[in-house]
């Protein structure tokens, strides 16, 4: 059994934007692959109904036998849910279309903005002693990602490289601030990482401006750019550490990888609480 310290050194990291495409799905795969490359070890938990982490991580759909909705709403133990990857140290709750029907279900239930938190305090996935946990939200603020946000320490936000990259940006740091005032006291923006980033394009280095000018330390260092291997490896499915080892994409989810740790570590050392 793991001690209070022991447990409290797991770092919950919900990884949102309400608008779909930006890389969000991509982040989570390959970062969770990061962290455990580096030794961390790390869950990643599918929270969006498409199902595209598990299947990008190599889930087939017969192997779902338990998902996320037996996470937040049945009585199976959370060991049976927690899966095995083909990469060492890393383990995924895998999703499949049930959830679809979750916020329709969480309406109900008293505790509807709690299910999670109170999934991952069983001693049974604490006794996992993970390292990371990283939660892949669907595109919107609906209740499964308002789970994720209750039950999370921070939020990484994925932000493409775009024309109106930062439109709804508000809305979701909004939300954050409202959760920390009623739901979640140490909830805080882990970063804003910009992703499909194209140094050619002079719209993208106007956006990334934006965004440094507007948001400051917020935003990573590391930025994700458009790389071909990215989008191929889940095809594969593997992450693109896997795929193309030596690829940009690949270096630049492990140097994200080690921007969080460098950083953790810091806080840890300076006994920052979050």
């Amino acid at each position: 059994m793991l001690s209070v310290a022991d447990r409290a050194k797991t770092r919950i990291i919900a990884i949102a934007n309400q608008k779909g495409g930006v890389g969000k799905t991509t982040t989570a795969i390959n970062l969770s692959a990061a962290l455990a490359e580096a030794g961390q070890r790390t869950l990643l938990i599918d929270l969006d109904p498409q199902g595209n982490a598990s299947t990008g991580l190599g889930l087939e759909m017969g192997a779902r036998k338990y998902t996320t909705y037996d996470l937040l709403f049945g009585d199976v133990p959370a060991r049976n849910i927690v899966l095995e990857t083909a990469q060492s140290g890393l383990w995924i709750v895998p999703a499949t279309t049930d959830l679809s029907s979750a916020d329709i279900e969480l309406m109900s239930r008293a505790r509807r903005s709690y299910l999670l938190q109170d999934a991952l305090r069983q001693s049974d996935i604490q006794d996992l002693a993970f390292d990371y946990i990283l939660i892949d939200c669907p595109p919107s603020l609906n209740l499964l990602t308002l789970n994720a946000m209750v039950a999370a320490q921070s939020v990484l936000v994925p932000l493409q490289a775009e024309f109106f990259a930062l439109e709804g940006l508000s809305q979701l740091m909004l939300t954050v601030r409202e959760l920390r005032e009623t739901a979640n006291a140490q909830l805080r923006i882990e970063g804003i990482l910009l992703t499909m980033y194209d140094r050619r394009n002079n719209l993208a280095q106007q956006v990334e401006a934006d965004a440094r000018g507007n948001l400051g330390d917020l935003v990573f260092k590391t930025m994700i750019p458009r790389n071909v291997r990215l989008s191929e490896a889940p095809s594969y499915a593997v992450s693109v550490l896997s795929y193309d080892p030596m690829s940009k994409g690949a270096v630049a989810y492990r140097d994200l990888a080690g921007e969080l740790l460098v950083k953790h570590n810091k806080m840890h050392s300076e006994g920052v609480v979050s």
